[in-house]
């Protein structure tokens, strides 16, 4: 950036999300507030504030028109698009209450949680999601609308569907003169996130406005962003990591969203678009650094020797020390070649949602990626920590951002109090009070440690492997550490209440291929994948991998498989973490064959 215009709209101007839009359009009408991919043009398009705000005022028209009221529920089922940020603050301004859907989640849980929150408009992508929702739509009666941006064709098992362009055409009044607004008040409910937990019913969980505003307002003391600023979007927003620092703080700073067109192409994206701001969960940076390290196998001893003194010597000068005389050379050489491929001008990666392994971290921090890591959940808006960049330690999950409070309770879990935290679970009191304790301290489920103000994630609470000699293990850590090996994809590791620990392992098919012809096996033949040759082969490569992990981490077998757990067989979550539950159920057989010495 060339320039470094700080615009932040303060909690002291606006009291209300919507109010934060209005605010923006008010300063800077003109300016580019979102850019996306126009299929039908086959180009990028922008859009300035105040367009925007045009297309809301219509939605806010077309709202009005059904018959709804002040703390109703409305969902929103899209990929990420400015019709996603148009329909949501218009239902917001009506003082409407939004529920964000997964687009790729199961017809069984949409339905759950469009009955659970009582919804009665829902807003889909088009003839695709239609599709999805068709083994549903019993279940469906209770909308008043379903609302589609794409025009499909009439359908009698949508009788109330109609067009998102014909529905804001519908109502003459557009100009938003005579638009009673509901001028939400801070403690309102603004939205209700149904977290997609690995296991039960997901919860719906309640943020007011004042959460989600004091939360995006705070997380700028570490995260200072600019006017100028770019952000490529990709996570969904039904995320609240998304949602707050991908919307929320870009109208608040009044930067630019970019929407990319799909993670397949986010490589593309990143070089057309140029972001200087990026937000990921841990898994995008990890398929980049296989990446990385699949590339270097195929290069000469000495590019390899050349990228590693790289890494190192970047990482010196991040540790305050020096990269030597030869760090001119080596970044111009590496770590520029390697930043390019991110599009060349990010100054400013954000990590959250699961933990980022160490060595992921030093190596793109050694190539001069500003990677800062945070932590948080759903239910604190979702941010409670992060890494200033002035007082950057990767290990850490940074410092608790102001107006949050944290400590350590029993069983070193994690405890945070403050604004941002939940207004409660929707419907649910319960376990509201299972969650939050009677001094307002929301139980986070993660053991942790706190040193020099630095947040540190050590396990979580129930995710322990106890063998049959009674000996703990917390597989997280070795997943991760496994994980980062280019041969494999995914990793579960196995051995509640027995003798020792196996691996469910999802090997990537293009290392498979390399490797099963080096040990004189068939690829493509199944029986390759259950041969002792390939297990042991996997083993040793998780041996390379767990090599400084204390005595207890030591894997026996494994079994092998291609097929990758995902959103769609039901292994894993829409944030993309693992069904732990649901995969040992599947692999019940498997994982008995593992003990039977088969």
């Amino acid at each position: 950036m060339q320039q470094a215009t700080l615009d932040v709209i303060s909690l002291d101007t606006v009291g209300d999300l919507h109010g934060l839009f209005r605010e923006r359009v008010s300063r800077t009408p003109t300016a580019i507030a979102y850019r996306y991919f126009d299929q039908t043009a086959q180009q990028w398009m922008s859009l300035s504030w105040e367009q925007v705000y045009a297309h809301i005022k219509k939605i806010q028209a077309a709202l009005q028109s059904e018959e709804l009221a002040a703390g109703d529920r409305v969902a929103i089922m899209l990929r990420n698009s400015p019709q996603w940020v148009m329909f949501e603050q218009a239902a917001l301004s009506l003082g409407l209450v939004v529920v964000p859907l997964y687009i790729n989640d199961r017809a069984e849980n949409i339905a759950y949680v469009l009955q659970n929150a009582g919804v009665k408009i829902l807003l889909v992508e088009g003839q695709e999601a239609l599709d999805l929702l068709e083994p549903i739509a019993p279940q469906l009666q209770g909308l008043i609308r379903l609302v589609t941006v794409q025009a499909c064709e009439e359908n009698i098992i949508y009788p109330r569907k109609v067009c998102l362009q014909e529905w804001e055409q519908e109502e003459t009044n557009t100009d938003g003169g005579n638009l009673q607004l509901a001028e939400p008040q801070p403690g309102d409910l603004a939205t209700i996130v149904y977290t997609s937990g690995t296991t039960g019913r997901p919860k719906g969980v309640m943020l007011s406005h004042h959460n989600i505003l004091s939360n995006a307002h705070s997380a700028l003391a570490s995260f200072p962003i600019y006017r100028e600023d770019l952000l490529l979007s990709f996570l969904p927003l039904s995320h609240m990591l998304e949602r707050t620092l991908g919307y929320y703080i870009p109208v608040m700073c009044g930067s630019t969203v970019a929407y990319a067109r799909s993670v397949q192409e986010l490589g593309e994206d990143l070089l057309s678009q140029k972001p200087t701001i990026l937000i990921s969960v841990p898994r995008i940076y990890e398929r980049v650094y296989n990446k990385i390290l699949t590339g270097l196998k195929e290069k000469s001893p000495f590019a390899q020797k050349l990228f590693h003194a790289t890494v190192e010597a970047g990482w010196r000068r991040f540790k305050g020390g020096s990269g030597g005389l030869a760090w001119p050379l080596l970044k111009r050489l590496v770590a520029n070649k390697v930043m390019a491929k991110l599009g060349g001008q990010l100054r400013l990666a954000i990590c959250g949602g699961a933990p980022l392994s160490p060595k992921v971290a030093k190596t793109f921090i050694g190539l001069q990626l500003n990677l800062v890591q945070g932590y948080g959940l759903t239910e604190t808006s979702p941010m409670v920590s992060g890494n200033p960049i002035d007082d950057n330690e990767p290990a850490s999950v940074g410092i608790a951002f102001e107006g949050i409070e944290v400590r350590i309770g029993e069983n070193d879990e994690l405890l945070v109090r403050g604004e941002a935290v939940m207004l409660g679970y929707w419907n649910n009191p319960e376990a509201t009070r299972e969650m939050i304790d009677d001094e307002g301290w929301l139980h986070s489920g993660d053991k942790a440690r706190i040193e020099n103000k630095h947040i540190y994630i050590t396990g979580r609470l129930k995710e322990i492997i106890v063998l049959s000699n009674g000996e703990k293990v917390p597989p997280a850590d070795m997943e991760m550490a496994i994980a980062l090996d280019p041969l494999i994809e995914q990793v579960l590791v196995v051995g509640e209440g027995r003798p020792y620990l196996t691996a469910l392992v999802v090997l990537d098919e293009h290392c498979w291929q390399a490797e099963a012809e080096r040990l004189g096996l068939n690829p493509a033949d199944p029986e390759s994948l259950q041969s002792k040759a390939a297990r042991e082969m996997v083993c040793e490569h998780i041996v390379q991998r767990l090599h400084d992990f204390p005595g207890y981490a030591v894997i026996r077998d494994v079994s092998l498989q291609l097929e990758p757990w995902s959103i769609e067989n039901e292994t894993m979550t829409p944030t993309l973490k693992l069904r732990r539950t649901a995969i040992l159920a599947r692999s019940a057989e498997r994982i008995e064959q593992l003990y039977s010495g088969h």
